[in-house]
């Protein structure tokens, strides 16, 4: 992979004089949560995990349990390196469910959804922008914080087929935005970090992919399932529009 230069304060500290124009876009590599698909609400999966029939009031109160639990310090602290191993994972989940009395029974039964692909949507939009960029020739790839193989997801809604790479931070035992993460899905690809982008929903860890020498998109926040997530943006950005 190509070194970086070190940067300073305002910039590079060797500065690189070129004539060419930035590479054209030959990759790109999608985050899974929140860009590509979304689970289905915490109501929904609240209701198909609860034997007995929850009317909203009740809803209501372990919505808000749920709020409340996301500032408990064992939870805050369980979800330091959530995404590098799944045991890690599996526990900073069910630590949070289990804050809400109601659901510390069904906590394992709530996590277990997060791994089956009946309960996460593809956003409106996502396959025809798949299907539109690797119709331009693009190579696709999924780079994910995650605890769990995605392609079983993927293939239950048929977009599987889309990708060549699929980067699993538990795999490989770090989380983004270390520059591995990206790094790997480029290798993998065949495609130089210069000629890639990365398309997420958070920040600091998918426009981490910049400090990767890949340039970066960052979706906003807060989609709904099902929605239309925007993903045209990236049609212009890879200039297949």
């Amino acid at each position: 992979m190509t070194r970086l230069p070190a940067c300073g304060p305002e910039g590079p500290i060797r500065a690189r004089t070129t004539s060419q124009p930035p590479l054209a876009v030959r990759a790109v590599l999608f985050d899974f949560s929140g860009t590509l698909f979304q689970i289905r609400t915490y109501a929904d999966r609240i209701r198909a995990a609860m034997a007995e029939p929850v009317d909203e009031a009740a809803m209501d109160i372990m919505l808000s349990g749920l709020e409340a639990g996301l500032s408990d310090p064992d939870v805050v602290e369980a979800q330091r390196g959530r995404d590098v191993s799944s045991r890690a994972h599996r526990r900073a989940f069910s630590t949070w469910y289990a804050t809400v009395p109601e659901l510390a029974p069904v906590a394992d039964v709530l996590y277990e959804q997060l791994q089956a692909p009946e309960h996460w949507v593809p956003y409106v939009d996502t396959d025809s922008t798949l299907a539109r960029l690797t119709q331009g020739g693009v190579v696709l790839g999924v780079v994910s914080d995650v605890a769990w193989d995605l392609r079983a997801t993927f293939a239950h809604h048929g977009l599987d087929h889309y990708f060549s790479s699929w980067v699993h931070s538990y795999e490989h035992h770090t989380e983004k935005p270390d520059p591995l993460l990206f790094q790997q899905a480029c290798h993998e690809l065949g495609v130089a970090p210069e000629a890639t982008l990365m398309v997420g929903d958070h920040p600091a860890k998918d426009g981490g992919a910049a400090a990767a020498g890949l340039r970066s998109y960052v979706l906003p926040g807060r989609a709904t399932p099902g929605s239309c997530r925007g993903l045209d943006a990236v049609l212009r950005l890879a200039d297949r529009v």
